[in-house]
């Protein structure tokens, strides 16, 4: 094994003249599974392709970019494993001061829209080679689509960066089928039929097909309810039984979306898992301190994709799909025998997960040949009556993981779908995850309490949680250990009044939960939840959604989570008052903040003074 060529030497010791495609990505070059460039890079080369690898191109001088020389069939570009935007900046729009997908944590080393920046480059110094774009910010910014950081409306990053050809969703099966007839020497402007890619056509070129047309580029930009439109119509064709093609059109052409690619088979996936990966970072980032992004996923392993949970906040089921596909149990297994065999390895295995650690199969049967249904959740607010829950296989191939030799623990830590769980009638996963995956703390997402806010979230109600938390607890107490769930919480989710605020640090109150973090709604490209946020209208509906907006709002919303925080007093003492909840100011154990008793600046100056501060008509009613 070893790591594919990044320099013009290493394309020379392998003896090519030049490789097949130069794969251009925002990350530094890790060949990990968890890794979009590692997957695509070792599939197109276990299909027989010359592939270099050209890892952080610096964006502002034309070396890097002819370093590698002309590829022979096309260059395929990413901006990495993040939207390049939500690498650089947090959700306050802040220039985040750390890179994990960078050597030694640095940050700048990708520019902002990394996939335009790239493919501008490469149109303007290799005019004649076939450009494809990829990854998550490709595909989740394939039609047009609200930026937050420029709070508008962009067009589709094919149109914007100029490539022939836009892969979306996760993209093994089209990108090999496109190497192949460029190979062949079909023109990749032909290159029209292919399922998961999106290509631009002039409008008098267009031939008309059954398609279902999303509203234009003009029309979302001009119109809120347009876009929220767009948006559903988009969504739901997202399905690879049932989806249908998708055009929008942008001035004088017309992104035309294919219906998406068929999901790999258990013994497709099981192939891709199984490629030899060195499964580190390239050698040449040592000197720098590495590349952390690897030390979250060295040790763990994926044996699924895709989700039908699909929280509306969540780009996954845009990206991967709802339907989830697994490897086989054995291919898990030989992964687990060969980490044990990694120096590096100390008996512990950190994840064995996905999407949703605990999902191994379809909701239902009907998936399977009539596609997920549309505009409507296989487990929120409820569970379907049709969900098969069955935790039987998962359970299994982590009993066998556990009884390899030199497998100490084995944990689960990408996320348990609790509601699912609970719909298992067997409760012997549940048992044996208390018992044996839990490092200490399991973090679930419950994410509010507000029905209100989890129906705009796609979430099921609270009392889902409760009966988790309850259950848990009581399991652990069984076992004689001493374990915590870490609720994941998000403010600021469009539907979220200050009043839905209040009730969630109300509960957090009760339950007595002191969250260290919580996360801001972040807008990202691809929800539903985003489209809320601009629109201010449910796309399912069209029905009005409040949305907090203002950074103030935000701030008193996020500090109603964290009540306990001296800090946050008083935002807190503000929030309650604008919700009309001044029965909740005060030191009662129903309160959930007091009025200050300490004297004002100028009531201390008056004590040095001599004067009696806290006198004020005969009263101690002393205010800052």
């Amino acid at each position: 094994m070893s790591f594919l060529p990044i320099t013009k030497q290493e394309i020379k010791e392998r003896g090519w003249d030049a490789p097949d495609f130069i794969l251009v990505t925002g990350d530094a070059y890790v060949d990990h599974p968890t890794f979009g460039t590692a997957i695509i890079s070792r599939v197109l080369e276990h299909a027989g392709f010359r592939v270099a690898i050209l890892a952080q191109p610096d964006w502002r001088s034309d070396h890097d970019f002819l370093k590698l020389g002309t590829p022979k069939l096309g260059f395929m570009v990413n901006s990495g494993n993040l939207d390049s935007m939500v690498a650089h900046y947090t959700v306050a729009k802040r220039r985040r001061s750390e890179d994990a997908y960078s050597p030694g944590k640095k940050i700048g080393k990708r520019p902002d829209r990394a996939v335009i920046v790239y493919s501008k480059m490469i149109r303007r110094l290799f005019p004649n080679s076939p450009l494809i774009i990829g990854g998550l910010e490709a595909s989740l910014r394939r039609f047009a689509h609200y930026d937050y950081w420029d709070d508008a409306v962009r067009p589709s990053v094919l149109i914007e960066s100029g490539a022939d050809l836009l892969v979306f969703g996760m993209g093994e099966r089209q990108t090999v089928e496109i190497a192949r007839r460029l190979q062949a020497g079909e023109p990749v402007s032909q290159l029209t039929d292919i399922r998961g890619t999106c290509y631009a056509v002039a409008t008098r070129d267009y031939v008309p097909s059954a398609a279902v047309e999303c509203p234009s580029y003009e029309q979302v930009c001009e119109s809120k309810k347009a876009y929220a439109i767009s948006c559903r119509k988009q969504q739901d064709e997202q399905d690879a039984v049932i989806g249908k093609r998708v055009i929008q059109r942008h001035g004088n052409l017309i992104m035309v979306q294919n219906p998406p690619a068929l999901p790999l088979t258990q013994e497709e996936m099981d192939e891709v898992y199984e490629l030899p990966y060195e499964r580190s970072y390239h050698p040449v980032y040592e000197a720098e301190g590495g590349v952390p992004a690897i030390e979250e996923v060295e040790f763990s392993i994926t044996h699924n994709r895709g989700c039908f949970g699909a929280c509306n906040f969540c780009s996954i089921a845009f990206h991967q799909g709802r339907m989830v596909t697994t490897r086989s149990e054995a291919s898990v297994l030989r992964e687990a025998e060969l980490l044990t065999k990694n120096p590096h390895f100390k008996g512990y295995i950190h994840d064995v997960g996905g999407p949703t650690a605990n999902f191994r199969g379809p909701s239902c049967e009907k998936q399977k040949t009539m596609g997920l249904c549309k505009g409507k959740k296989c487990l929120a607010p409820k569970p379907c009556p049709q969900l098969h829950a069955d935790h039987t296989e998962y359970l299994d191939i982590l009993r066998k993981m556990r009884a390899i030799p030199g497998v100490k623990r084995v944990f689960i830590r990408s996320g348990i779908r609790f509601d699912y769980l609970l719909e298992d009638r067997d409760d012997s996963f549940f048992r044996e995850l208390v018992q044996y995956h839990v490092s200490g703390q399991l973090k679930v997402a419950p994410e509010h309490c507000s029905a209100a806010v989890l129906d705009c979230m796609g979430k099921p109600h609270i009392e889902a949680y409760l009966r988790f938390a309850k259950k848990f607890y009581q399991e652990t107490e069984h076992c004689g250990k001493k374990q915590f769930l870490v609720p994941y919480l998000m403010s600021s989710h469009p539907g979220s009044t200050l009043r839905d605020a209040v009730e969630l640090a109300l509960f957090l109150k009760k339950e007595r939960i002191h969250p260290e973090q919580v996360q801001d709604f972040y807008p990202t490209p691809g929800t539903i939840s985003t489209c809320m946020f601009y629109t201010e209208m449910d796309p399912y509906t069209l029905q009005p959604v409040f949305v907090p907006k203002s950074p103030h709002e935000k701030a008193l919303q996020r500090a109603l989570l964290q009540y306990f925080l001296p800090q946050n007093k008083e935002l807190v003492l503000e929030a309650l008052r604008k919700a009309g909840r001044t029965d909740l100011i005060g030191r009662g154990s129903h309160c959930l903040a007091a009025e200050s008793r300490e004297p004002s600046r100028s009531q201390t100056t008056q004590k040095r003074k001599g004067a009696a501060p806290w006198k004020k008509n005969g009263s101690r009613n002393g205010k800052r």
